[in-house]
């Protein structure tokens, strides 16, 4: 166990509310400590992020010395232990320690101690199992410390027993590695992942969702997401063929163009090759109706995206919007197999922000002027005008308007008397 302040003169820990947390927690025979993600993510030279704090006072102590402090308390979960305090607008979670003393997924039995190295031993990795006093001193029971620096993502006891608990840990373990482990996943939680990955089929929706999405946005995705998928796992989660190879290419345009990742960008990349899969990926991850519509968006005929002519993906643009254009002309790209720095994939890439579609210049009341009666066939002339507005290239001049309207209005009178 490590006894070394580390972290003294942090300021994430000596200052603001954690410290007015731990200050308030660490008093009358209780103790509070900072654990899990933040301590992680400080030894890692990460920002610490959200501030979870456990602390040996009961949850109803926890509440009662907040109220008499002055500050909000929230019964998020009190039943499991769980109080959130907010100082300046920003939660702060406090849990009791906790041992388990039935485990069956997220509805484990648990009981309230006091016993700082049983609650370690209840979580899931060693780097998650860390935590930190207020004077900035590391308690270390499981091996966390050495883990982390080895940037290795292990399982705290026995693999499958651990997954046995929650087999949620299973996406934790690829998507934990993906954001801070190296190299290959630990080989024991490897293997155990994939004798346990029956179980996945018993997880909510929600719950893959929210990891899935998660890992997609790793630093490490593309060789999380290949390993996954050569266990098996991706392929139970996502019910259908997974594409590592365009993922890891979306991932590569990315950082080429410099762009910021985008979820569903690489979501569409990793599941998507035809708008069926869409759907399909949709349902099965429970995804916003906006996702969905991204997602199917991207999927709709991409590998007829126009790489040789310009003037007919400047009518995606107008067509799609700038930013549907845009995600699927990346698709399009991730999966041509070609080049990440082609410099043709480059310039359609870049469309929309050197050129900007106009708007429709031809209205109702053009076409009624010329004699064309308010009903079906008015919007009917008016689809026929926009669309030979499209083909020729976007012409704003009076003349060539005049002469689209004029074809249409013709066209569809035609029409009418036969």
């Amino acid at each position: 166990m490590s006894a070394e302040p580390i972290f003294a003169d942090a300021p994430w820990l000596i200052a603001g509310g954690t410290a007015r947390v731990l200050q308030l927690l660490n008093a009358n025979g209780e103790e509070a400590r900072v654990v899990g993600g933040a301590v992680r993510n400080a030894l890692l030279g990460l920002t610490p992020g959200d501030m979870d704090i456990a602390t040996t006072a009961l949850p109803h102590e926890v509440v009662r010395r907040a109220k008499a402090a002055g500050i909000k308390s929230v019964p998020t979960g009190i039943d499991h232990g769980t109080v959130t305090l907010v100082i300046d607008s920003v939660p702060y979670e406090v849990t009791t320690l906790r041992e388990d003393t039935e485990t069956f997924g997220r509805k484990a039995k648990v009981a309230f101690g006091r016993d700082w190295v049983k609650d370690a031993e209840r979580r899931d990795f060693t780097m998650n199992g860390l935590s930190v006093d207020a004077n900035g001193v590391v308690y270390d029971y499981v091996g966390g410390i050495a883990d982390a620096k080895a940037r290795r993502v292990r399982f705290i006891g026995e693999p499958d027993q651990r997954i046995a608990e929650d087999y949620l840990r299973i996406l934790r373990f690829f998507r934990i590695h993906a954001a801070f482990g190296a190299g290959e996943p630990d080989r024991d939680g490897y293997l155990a992942c994939i004798r346990g990955r029956a179980g996945l089929a018993t997880l909510s929706a929600e719950r893959v969702r929210m990891e899935m999405l998660k890992l997609l946005m790793a630093e490490g995705a593309s060789a999380a997401a290949l390993a996954m998928a050569e266990a098996g796992l991706l392929q139970e989660l996502i019910g259908g063929v997974v594409y590592t190879g365009p993922l890891t290419a979306m991932i590569a345009i990315e950082r080429a163009l410099g762009l910021p990742a985008s979820v569903t960008r690489r979501l569409a990349a990793l599941t998507v090759a035809v708008t069926e899969d869409a759907k399909r990926v949709a349902t099965r991850l429970r995804l916003s109706n906006a996702e969905a519509k991204a997602l199917d968006s991207m999927g709709h005929r991409w590998w007829r995206f126009p790489t040789k002519d310009e003037a007919n993906a400047r009518r995606l643009v107008y067509r799609l919007g700038p930013e549907r254009y845009h995600d699927r002309v990346l698709l399009a790209w991730a999966r041509s197999g070609g080049d990440v720095n082609s410099s043709r994939w480059r310039e359609l890439a870049e469309l929309p922000q050197r050129w900007t579609a106009p708007k429709f210049p031809l209205k109702a009341a053009d076409f009624i002027a010329r004699g064309m009666a308010e009903g079906p066939a008015l919007g009917h002339v008016l689809t026929l005008a926009e669309d030979a507005w499209l083909a020729a290239d976007f012409p704003l001049d009076e003349g060539a308007l005049a002469a689209i309207a004029d074809q249409a209005a013709a066209r569809v009178s035609r029409d009418e008397r036969n």
